[in-house]
This record gives C-alpha cells, sequence and structure tokens, in this order.
C-alpha cells in the first residue's frame, strides 16, 4: 500500500455523514468476532481520562490499524484513520462507545458497531501511552487487544 497521510484520511472521514457508513444485516458470528477484534474498545468519559485517550492516535498491537478516539454526542467514537488491509474493516469506519469509570484506570460499559448492527460489553484499562481494550458478545465471543499511542 502506498504511503499515506493519515490526516488527509481523518479530513475525508469528517467529510463524510455517520449515514454513510452505516448499514444493518445480519452478520456471521466470524465476521461479528472480527468487528470485536478490530474495535475492541471502551473509553472513560471522566474529562482527564477523556482528554488523555483522545489525544492522539493508537496502533492496534498487531500493527493492522490506527484509530483516533473523538467524543460524539454524550458518547466516545472510535475511528479507524488507517487500515493495513482493507476488507471487514476500513478507514472512517467507527464504534460508539458508552462507558463510566469502574475504577482508578479502568472504565466499562457498552459499545455499538453501526456498520455490523453490533452491540457489546466494553472495557479499557489504561496508563500512560498504553491501553487494553476488551469486548464480549452474549459474554461468549470474546476479543481483548493492547494498543500503543502513535508518537
Amino acid at each position: 500500500m502506498p504511503d499515506i497521510d493519515r490526516r488527509d484520511m481523518v479530513r475525508r472521514d469528517t467529510d463524510r455523514t455517520f449515514a454513510d457508513r452505516t448499514f444493518a444485516g445480519p452478520v456471521a458470528p466470524g465476521r461479528a468476532l472480527a468487528g470485536l477484534a478490530g474495535f475492541a474498545l471502551a473509553f472513560g468519559l471522566a474529562s482527564t481520562a477523556q482528554a488523555d485517550i483522545t489525544n492522539g492516535v493508537w496502533r492496534r498491537e498487531d500493527g493492522k490499524a490506527h484509530v483516533r478516539i473523538a467524543p460524539c454526542g454524550s458518547a466516545l467514537c472510535a475511528i479507524n484513520v488507517w487500515i493495513r488491509d482493507p476488507g471487514d474493516e476500513n478507514v472512517g469506519d467507527r464504534l460508539v462507545l458508552d462507558v463510566k469509570p469502574a475504577g482508578e484506570g479502568v472504565w466499562e460499559g457498552s459499545g455499538f458497531d453501526p456498520k455490523r448492527n453490533l452491540r457489546f460489553s466494553s472495557r479499557i484499562t489504561y496508563s500512560g501511552q498504553r491501553m487494553t481494550t476488551s469486548g464480549c458478545m452474549l459474554k461468549v465471543l470474546c476479543k481483548t487487544v493492547a494498543w500503543t499511542r502513535e508518537p
């Protein structure tokens, strides 16, 4: 894939409406798990934590995705700003996260993936430049992902 300036992708993402990126339909369990793997995110709404988490771009541990966290309404959104191999995940895909503080450096709640029309429980642990996120559907299909803030 040619080098692409992430700022251009973010700019293009903001030019599209939220409705442009949504669809509802049946989703196979494998795709559902893939969605959780890519976006197993939950973020706290505590002001200091939110400011820290929404500051910058986060790289998934496998290096296949970079996301930007931003306020969206009363929730937070995790927005793909770079994807190594587009397919199930694409630039501009987002998760809507409704989470609350659950202890020092821990937040819990739920998330919604509008592209796949999926709801899941979510949990995040956060410290400095590292973040670990977990998401579960039906308490059976679960995925945990580690993230590092991009310099």
